[in-house]
């Protein structure tokens, strides 16, 4: 016969809710920093194979290569755990709509999409001919934009996450440390 579980027992719920979007922004910071050590030694390794002597020659071969070592970096650790280490150390998880973890094919697809965040400022660069402090101005007021679509939407998700289905959600402590 097993016993009943104490009232002040964990409960098995791993979600807390919807984090707020300033949580989410202060874990984007934070995976900024880890993402320039990525980005950091993936160049290195590609000017390093490449024997890349300028860094004008190879230019487009090398972008790719960082979207990719990152895209594979953040699929990995939105398919096992969905989480990257600033999503764990603020308590974030990524999970589908329906509350699973995210499949590989989901979680490219959320990769592919959160370019959104920077990928139509800095198009108009060299389609409109605009300097590089209308760029950044371009970025920063779509990037602003991004972010109050967040605050205006009823679930508080940005909308490369309302796009491909998935959703950050709160997790507790001990949640955060178990894998999804």
């Amino acid at each position: 016969m097993s016993s009943p579980t104490p009232s002040n027992a964990p409960t098995p719920t791993r979600s807390r809710g919807v984090p707020s979007v300033r949580r989410r922004l202060a874990a984007l910071v934070y995976e900024s920093v880890i993402l320039f050590g990525i980005v950091f030694v993936a160049g290195y390794l590609f000017s390093t194979l490449t024997q890349q002597r300028n860094g004008l020659t190879h230019h487009n071969a090398l972008a790719v290569w960082v979207a990719l070592v990152v895209g594979v970096y953040f699929v990995w650790c939105w398919t096992h755990g969905g989480q990257t280490l600033p999503m764990r150390t603020w308590r974030l998880r990524v999970i589908t709509a329906n509350g699973e973890p995210l499949g590989l094919v989901r979680a490219m697809a959320r990769y592919a999409l959160a370019w959104l965040w920077f990928l139509p400022p800095l198009a108009l660069h060299p389609l409109l001919h605009l300097s590089v402090p209308a760029t950044l101005g371009a970025t920063a007021a779509w990037f602003a934009f991004w972010v109050v679509a967040a605050r205006l939407d009823r679930a508080r998700q940005f909308p490369h996450d309302r796009l491909c289905g998935t959703r950050i959600v709160a997790v507790d402590a001990k949640a955060a440390d178990q894998p999804a």
